[in-house]
């Protein structure tokens, strides 16, 4: 692989591998709200909020940072009070108590209205219309969480992407990816242009380490400290994770590294891997490696599922996490595929309902899962292309997995919103 191939996908790393405060759906409506209030010059007396339904399904049941709140309310009020659009998916960063309980006045005035959005928009589309007295201003962010694709005042058009109209499931990078290209990238690049990659470790585990001192969600971290499944490598790997992904669905202000979109996709692409590393006396440019072929097949695999749908997010992070194990534990490229289709002949069938602190139950799940895959990989066990969706070539693998997250759970995710809004 030549340096200039090499530097685009360490571009492409970088674009998707970013920090975030809080779940990135409701923060991505605080960064819209924000952008809005800025064009608008001054806080709105009105605002209209449009999703598409993956984003509100999102959105409904996470905790906001800084606030004690959950949902979608008291974000829209903390980015049009406070927000920076500046900041990106940090954009709630400033938040204080006093400023919370001006956003609490504001919901009890009813200055804001939630709805559906009626337009055959992409999966992950947000559109905000900010008024004051006579004016009014609109953003819209659409398929990828920081975008604006259109940006409006009094009625003038002050930016509109080129393809603002366009409904695809995610934008392209400026690179095709393969099992083989991502394992050619992580495992021959030169380890001092992939170093970047150790900042996932600090502030992924700086989180955990934060959230391991109280009590956040469903304290399954705790839990595991119980000692029914033992003190052990594995145990740390599951309450590590669990420990970051409890405080973010919590809306903890405690910033973690996410991947595609999903700080919980982030965490679980880096704390299995990088606890299992340090435990085990691997050397640090095993770690490197591992890191960035987990992160890097978490993002291949996310390309062609999309940014939102049917499927948990937790699925793919973890099949990147049981990559960067089974490397870790020394194992050869087809060695990795096979642990790709272990994960995939297992729980390729789990839902997304929604952002909310019981998404650790799901991260805690993947991990196990990639912890197992890995274990079997090495022991040359594989999932055979007799069995259900797996086949042979590890590529068709992967996009048999992600037709049915992005096609064949269309109506499954329908089902669950109209479930999570009737009850």
């Amino acid at each position: 692989m030549d340096k200039l191939e090499r530097q685009l996908i360490i571009d492409l790393i970088q674009r998707e591998v970013i920090p975030a405060i809080g779940c990135t759906e409701p923060v991505s409506v605080a960064l819209a709200v924000a952008k809005a209030t800025e064009l608008l010059g001054t806080r709105p007396d009105f605002i209209e909020v449009y999703l598409s339904p993956n984003v509100l399904k999102n959105a409904m049941g996470v905790g906001i940072p800084g606030t004690g709140m959950y949902g979608l309310p008291i974000a829209i009020a903390m980015g049009a009070i406070c927000g920076k659009s500046a900041y990106g998916l940090e954009v709630l960063k400033e938040i204080t108590p006093a400023l919370v309980e001006e956003g609490k006045k504001m919901i009890s005035d009813k200055k804001m209205k939630i709805s559906l959005t009626d337009k055959n928009v992409d999966k992950l589309y947000i559109e905000v219309v900010a008024t004051q007295l006579s004016h009014t201003s609109t953003a819209v962010i659409s398929e990828d969480h920081t975008r604006f694709s259109l940006l409006k005042y009094d009625g003038k058009t002050l930016f509109k992407s080129e393809n603002e109209e366009s409904t695809p499931d995610s934008a392209p990078t400026t690179i095709p990816l393969s099992f083989d290209k991502v394992c050619d990238f992580a495992l021959t690049t030169p380890v001092e242009e992939l170093r970047f990659i150790l900042k996932t470790v600090e502030i992924n585990k700086a989180a955990a380490s934060e959230s391991l001192k109280g009590i956040y969600g469903h304290g399954i971290a705790q839990t595991l400290a119980g000692g029914l499944m033992g003190n052990n490598v594995y145990t740390h790997m599951l309450s590590y994770t669990a420990a970051a992904c409890d405080a973010r669905m919590a809306g903890a202000m405690i910033p973690v590294m996410s991947n595609s979109g999903s700080g919980n996709q982030g965490i679980t692409a880096t704390l299995p891997v990088s606890v299992f590393a340090e435990e085990t006396g691997k050397p640090e440019e095993e770690l490197i490696r591992a890191l960035s072929l987990s992160h890097l097949m978490t993002i291949y695999i996310k390309e062609s599922l999309g940014r939102l749908s049917g499927l948990c997010g937790a699925v793919v992070a973890a099949t990147g996490s049981s990559c960067g194990i089974t490397y870790l534990m020394g194992g050869t490229r087809e060695q990795i595929g096979y642990a790709i289709k272990n994960m995939i002949g297992n729980i390729t069938g789990m839902i997304c309902d929604g952002a909310k602190p019981s998404c650790t139950l799901k991260v805690s799940n993947g991990v196990s899962t990639a912890t197992l895959s890995a274990m079997m990989a090495i022991d040359n066990k594989v999932v055979t292309s007799v069995e259900g969706i797996a086949d042979e070539d590890v590529d068709k693998t992967i996009h048999n997995l992600t037709k049915i997250g992005r096609v064949g759970m269309l109506e499954t995710d329908r089902m669950i919103l109209e479930i999570m809004t009737t009850k």
